[in-house]
């Protein structure tokens, strides 16, 4: 079942909260209920991709980005990820997401999460996401023509434009027509 209410409370909670800058890190708490674990006692790995979606949900409404974008008939998609699993998760570990946007190239806007249990390093993923609009996807100059900060527009690290080119060239399984 998706974890609706946790979800819900954190976007109401970033709503209020002040203006987050690109850099600055978002940070949602939660613990690890028995809706998330899979059949080992831990934590299913894709409901641990749905927590980081609610912690980056939470970090992008902060930063107001969804607000401007909507305004002009856009929104947001992702467009890839890079996950990394490190610890496992035991039920009813406390959770803690942290979420960051780290810079954009031409076509994206990237962003990072971390995920701690019990304050240890357990997950790590990187995240790109596309603006989209009426007529297809915005090239990110213009997506983001009304933000300033220049946190939006940094060079990425290395091994994520690395990843970012990688993707690129990466084609369509045989069996997947």
């Amino acid at each position: 079942m998706y974890p609706i209410f946790r979800v819900r409370r954190e976007i109401r909670k970033a709503l209020r909260a002040p203006r987050l800058a690109p850099g600055e890190v978002h940070v949602a708490r939660t613990r690890c209920w028995p809706t998330d674990i899979d059949h080992l006692w831990e934590l299913n790995n894709g409901r641990s991709l749905t927590l980081m979606d609610m912690g980056r949900m939470a970090c992008i409404r902060q930063t107001r980005m969804v607000e401007d974008l909507a305004r002009r008939g856009a929104r947001i998609a992702i467009a890839g990820s890079c996950v990394q699993y490190r610890r496992r998760v035991k039920l009813w570990e406390a959770l803690e997401i942290r979420s960051k946007i780290i810079g954009s190239d031409a076509r994206f806007i990237y962003m990072e999460q971390v995920l701690l249990a019990s304050g240890a390093f357990a997950h790590h993923a990187v995240f790109r996401v596309a603006c989209v609009g009426p007529s297809g996807m915005l090239p990110i100059a213009e997506a983001l023509r009304d933000f300033d900060h220049p946190g939006w527009f940094a060079p990425l690290p290395a091994w994520i434009a690395e990843w970012s080119a990688a993707e690129a060239k990466r084609s369509r399984p045989d069996f997947a027509a």
